[in-house]
């Protein structure tokens, strides 16, 4: 063991030093007698008895103990044993048991140790403890598990910021919905509160409900019992909950969380039993009785409900089963805290949504409140159209208005506010009020709008306004029309297949004259025709005003119409197929002898775009009236009954703006109407008890009818069956 040069006094010197250093060194270490088949420990240090808690005696008699409780796999003890025999040093990880039954992980080295020539007569074991380095590693692998979480978190709150932005997809929470599936739990969906909760797939107020389309509140089969208990609503106004439920139920979680008396995710057993009628009894059985819900996901019964927070309320909540049993407890904090987050982002938009709609109906509703209806003018053949921007959603201050103002004196204004919001809606109600007075009072534009620069000015109307007012006077067999421009767009006069703007008597925007208005005029022939417009017509990102009004003006050169509707077609399917701005358009012709010589060469096709209201469908029902005798369509009353009960159903059942296009095929009428639900209509046997429920009934007997999806929702269509006989006959 030392070198033979050594001097013999000097080698027991130094024999009893490396002695001592064995015995003193901090790096635990055994030595075991490799005479025996077994290895015995013969001697330990001090380091190794403070590591494992035994001394010689205790390793002597424990050592087997020890190898066995190392977790050794079978190969591991393979290389060892073969190592041994072949006498090799190895190094090998191991769990050993201390002496009071702690585990210490370390990195074991045996060596063996020869006198001289000769097999080994001892093993020096080294013990590495490992303990620090794991906890290290251990710690590491925390920080690197806590990175990808976070990182995991922001990558799903992105994914639900980009699923948010387009809130006209219908399907924008169920695919949220589906990305927490997928990443984080083992269901979950979402629950609005409209009048009751129901099952939300989209944001919008009027997204249908996915499943079987019940909510909260509805009535269900078998409950009749329910129907005997008193019901009142709650502080938000959407909810029924119970007075004098029995005291045995637990109390209405999911109905705190909407009442907002709880902000933080409750517990809901699925298969607990609540109040009849109850947020959570409704809740409960809806989530249980979901097609998308697997109970075995989890093996668990309790779902986590989230409130959707809105500025004001809660709009809903959350519903989420969570991967693993536990319920609440279940939830990892990152976990939790994505969820909050989700729910409050879809919280946002939804009131954003709701909070613009709001104030989209009410301008749209006080815009379409201002607009006259289709106007019956004696001697002239009249036809008007409006449609806000159907991209953006927006009301505008496009508007227009046609005035009777005496036998002989028809009056035809066309205007545009600036702005697309409540505001500009209300200024163009001013003004159009201001028109009217001053128009049946003083009847020539110039003066007119003279007095109403005056006025507005005065009324400090917040909003720039542009405007053509223009009034047609009987004269002998023909009229003659005199018209005033106030920083408006000419109206066009197409004579012989030749049209010409209108350029004279132009002036600045309406408050800001200060020097008088002129007034220009022109006699007009029969089959001469007007065509007034806003700057939606024709307005394009991809090309200026100037080719607009020369491409308005291509088109209407060369109509083929010999109706005020037919050549308002022609316009609107050949320039208006996408418009970028509200369009409003006033088309007026006089009427020529010829035409009834020349009808077959009109177009066969009409539109309407009408607001989502119950008088939208008397406007739809006298529309189809005056076109099937226009193009001597003999099912006039059958058209009727169809095209009313077709629009009834989209004011009733839809939602948005209603399109109603009417079609010559040849051999009938077709009738197609559009809304923003792309829920289909569905013919029933009618409603028992109550008068509705046989529209389609009807529809069925006298056309042939069917649906598709549209861009915007669904449209239905029906072909009026010739010789059908109406109900009743």
């Amino acid at each position: 063991m030392v070198n033979s040069h050594t001097h013999p006094t000097s080698e027991q010197s130094l024999d009893r030093a490396l002695e001592l250093a064995l015995a003193s060194t901090a790096v635990p270490m055994a030595l075991l007698d490799a005479s025996q088949p077994d290895l015995p420990v013969v001697w330990v240090n001090a380091a190794f008895e403070a590591a494992t808690g035994y001394g010689l005696d205790g390793a002597r008699s424990r050592h087997g103990d020890v190898v066995e409780g190392s977790a050794l796999r079978p190969s591991d003890v393979d290389a060892l044993t073969a190592a041994v025999r072949e006498e090799r040093p190895v190094s090998q990880t191991l769990t050993l048991r201390r002496a009071d039954g702690t585990r210490l992980t370390c990195r074991a080295h045996l060596s063996p140790v020869r006198d001289r020539e000769g097999p080994a007569a001892h093993w020096v074991v080294a013990l590495q403890d490992l303990t620090e380095q794991l906890s290290h590693d251990a710690e590491q692998a925390a920080l690197v598990e806590v990175e990808r979480r976070e990182r995991r978190s922001l990558g799903l709150i992105a994914q639900v910021s980009d699923l948010l932005m387009d809130v006209d997809d219908p399907h924008a929470l169920r695919e949220i919905a589906m990305m927490l599936r997928r990443a984080l739990v083992g269901w979950a969906a979402f629950y609005l509160n409209d009048g009751g909760l129901r099952a939300a797939d989209g944001i919008g107020p009027g997204h249908p409900p996915s499943g079987k389309g019940q909510r909260h509140g509805d009535a269900h089969p078998g409950d009749a019992h329910r129907a005997a208990l008193r019901v009142t609503s709650t502080a938000t106004g959407a909810l029924p909950i119970l007075r004098g439920a029995p005291a045995r139920f637990p109390r209405d979680v999911v109905q705190l969380l909407l009442d907002g008396e709880r902000d933080r995710p409750v517990e809901l057993d699925l298969d607990g039993t609540y109040a009849p009628g109850s947020a959570s009894d409704w809740l409960a059985r809806h989530v249980g009785q979901d097609p998308g819900h697997d109970g075995r996901t989890t093996g668990d019964r309790r779902a986590v409900v989230y409130p959707v927070p809105g500025r004001r309320r809660v709009l809903g909540v959350l519903v989420v089963l969570p991967r693993d049993a536990g319920g609440l407890a279940a939830v990892e904090p990152s976990t939790m805290t994505v969820l909050e987050l989700t729910a409050r982002r879809v919280g946002l938009v939804v009131d954003n949504a709701r909070l613009y709609d709001r104030e989209h109906r009410l301008a749209e509703t006080l815009q379409r409140a201002m607009l006259p209806e289709q106007a019956e003018v004696d001697g002239l053949d009249v036809w008007t159209y409006y449609a806000p921007n159907s991209e953006n959603v927006q009301v505008g201050g496009d508007w227009y208005d046609v005035l009777q103002i005496a036998p002989d004196v028809v009056g035809v204004v066309i205007g545009d506010v600036v702005g697309h919001d409540v505001e500009a809606a209300a200024a163009m109600g001013q003004l159009r009020s201001v028109v009217r007075s001053y128009t049946f009072d003083i009847t020539s534009p110039g003066p007119v709008l003279e007095r109403v620069d005056q006025l507005v000015t005065g009324m400090r109307i917040p909003r720039s306004a542009g405007l053509v007012l223009s009034t047609l006077t009987r004269s002998g067999g023909g009229w003659r029309l005199e018209y005033s421009r106030a920083g408006h767009l000419p109206v066009l006069l197409v004579r012989e297949r030749e049209a010409t703007q209108l350029l004279d008597a132009g002036g600045p925007l309406i408050g800001f004259g200060g020097h008088g208005r002129g007034t220009a005029a022109v006699d007009l022939l029969p089959g001469d025709f007007l065509v007034y417009y806003t700057d939606g017509l024709i307005e394009r990102r991809d090309r200026g005003l100037r080719d607009g009004l020369a491409a308005l003006a291509g088109v209407a050169a060369h109509v083929t119409a010999l109706d005020a509707a037919g050549i308002g077609e022609e316009l609107l399917s050949r320039l208006a197929d996408h418009p970028e701005d509200d369009v409003a358009v006033v088309v007026v012709r006089v009427p020529d002898p010829r035409d009834q010589l020349e009808r077959a060469r009109s177009p066969r096709r009409r539109r309407w775009s009408l607001p989502n209201e119950p008088a939208s469908i008397g406007r739809a029902r006298h529309a189809v009236v005056r076109t099937c005798q226009a193009w001597d369509i003999p099912e006039a009353a059958n058209a009727e009954l169809v095209v009313s009960e077709l629009v009834a159903n989209a004011v009733l059942h839809g939602y948005g703006h209603v399109s109603l296009q009417l079609y010559d095929t040849g051999d009938g009428l077709r009738i197609e109407v559009e809304d923003g639900n792309p829920a289909p209509p569905v013919a029933t046997d009618g409603h028992p008890g109550r008068v509705g429920g046989f529209g389609m009934q009807i529809v069925e007997r006298l056309a042939d009818w069917g649906w598709r999806q549209s861009r915007g929702g669904k449209l239905v269509w029906a072909k009026i069956r010739p010789g059908a006989l109406p109900p009743g006959r």
